[in-house]
C-alpha cells in the first residue's frame, strides 16, 4: 500500500454517523492509499465491523487514515464459517463493510457468496465503489473500450487454460485477464497460438511506485516475458475477436513515405506510434520493403 505524508491530506468532513444498517461492499486502493473515496472512508469509519480478506492489509489502509475498527477475516477458506456469523450480525442491525485486499470486492476475490446470502435473507447490499484494477488497465491498454469481457484468472494448469482460451477466442470484445507473473510468459504464449495475431498491453502493479504498462503483440509480449518474468501484481488485456485486425495496406503506404527520409528504425518508430500498431508487426514489413525496394543491394 502507498502512502503519503499526513499533513498532506486534505481535510474532510465525516458523514459516518448516518450510516444506514446493512451490508457495504467497498472498494479499497489497488496501490496507492489516496485512491481511496471519501465515502469508502466514511463507510469504514461508521462501520460496526469490517470484514476483509486478509486483516493484515486491511489494518494497515486503516492505520494510514487513522481509523480504528474491529476487523474479521472472510475469505475463500473460512467462508463457510464465517458467513453465517456475518449474517447474523447483519440481522441484529450491524453496519458490515466487506474489504478485500485491493480493488472492488467480488471481483476475483471472496463476496459473492456473503452479498448472495445477505440479498436471500432481506438484508440491504450497498455498493461503494472505487478503485478496480480491470477498469484501469483497460483504460491504459490503448485496445478498444467499448465492448469488455473480464475472463479473471486462468487455470495454472496448461490443458484447462487452453480449453479456457478457446472459448474465448471469438469473443468481440476485448478480453481481460488477472495472470501470476510466473505464469504470465506461458498464458501469453498461449494466447498466441490459439487467439492468433492480436494487439495486448500487460499492465504492472498499477498507481504503485513501479508501475509498468507494456503493449505490443501476444507473440513478441511472450518472449519478451518469458527471457525477463515480471513480478508484482498483472492485469493482461487483449484485443478481442475481429478488433484488432491491422490495416496493413495503411501502414504500408506510411512506411514508404516515412522510409524515403528516415533511417529504418525511427521509421518503424513512428508509424508504430502513429497509427497505433505493434512495433514488431511494422518493423517485419519495414524490412521486407526496404529489401525489396530499388536500393536493396541483394
Amino acid at each position: 500500500m502507498r502512502d503519503e505524508p499526513k499533513h498532506s491530506r486534505p481535510r474532510r468532513k465525516s458523514a459516518a454517523g448516518g450510516l444506514a444498517p446493512g451490508l457495504y461492499v467497498t472498494a479499497t486502493p489497488i496501490g496507492h492509499a489516496r485512491d481511496v473515496t471519501l465515502r469508502a472512508l466514511d463507510v469504514l469509519e461508521g462501520a460496526d465491523l469490517i470484514a476483509a480478506e486478509d486483516t493484515r492489509v486491511t489494518a494497515k489502509l486503516l492505520a494510514i487514515f487513522e481509523i480504528a475498527k474491529p476487523l474479521v477475516p472472510y475469505n475463500d477458506h473460512n467462508a463457510a464459517r464465517q458467513c453465517p456469523r456475518l449474517l447474523a450480525r447483519l440481522q441484529d442491525g450491524a453496519r458490515v463493510a466487506l474489504v478485500s485486499d485491493a480493488g472492488t470486492p467480488l471481483v476475483s476475490d471472496p463476496g459473492y457468496k456473503l452479498v448472495r446470502e445477505a440479498l436471500g435473507a432481506g438484508i440491504r447490499v450497498h455498493a461503494v465503489p472505487g478503485a478496480s484494477a480491470a477498469l484501469a488497465a483497460l483504460a491504459l491498454a490503448g485496445l478498444p473500450t467499448d465492448r469488455f469481457f473480464f475472463a479473471g484468472f486462468l487455470s495454472a494448469k496448461q490443458g484447462e487454460r487452453r480449453h479456457a482460451l478457446q472459448e474465448l477466442k471469438s469473443v468481440r470484445a476485448t478480453l481481460i485477464f488477472f495472470e501470476a507473473p510466473q505464469r504470465l510468459a506461458e498464458s501469453l504464449a498461449d494466447m498466441a497460438e490459439i487467439l492468433g495475431f492480436r494487439a495486448a498491453a500487460v499492465a504492472r502493479e498499477l498507481t504503485k511506485l513501479h508501475e509498468e504498462v507494456r503493449r505490443g503483440d501476444l507473440s513478441g509480449l511472450a518472449q519478451a516475458y518469458a527471457q525477463t518474468p515480471p513480478k508484482g501484481e498483472v492485469t493482461l488485456v487483449v484485443g478481442g475477436a475481429g478488433e484488432t485486425r491491422t490495416d496493413f495496406s495503411r501502414v504500408d503506404w506510411a512506411l514508404d513515405k516515412a522510409l524515403a527520409f528516415m533511417p529504418l528504425r525511427a521509421a518503424v518508430d513512428l508509424v508504430a506510434e502513429m497509427l497505433g500498431v505493434p512495433r514488431r508487426a511494422v518493423y517485419t514489413r519495414a524490412l521486407a520493403r526496404k529489401n525489396d525496394g530499388p536500393d536493396a543491394t541483394s
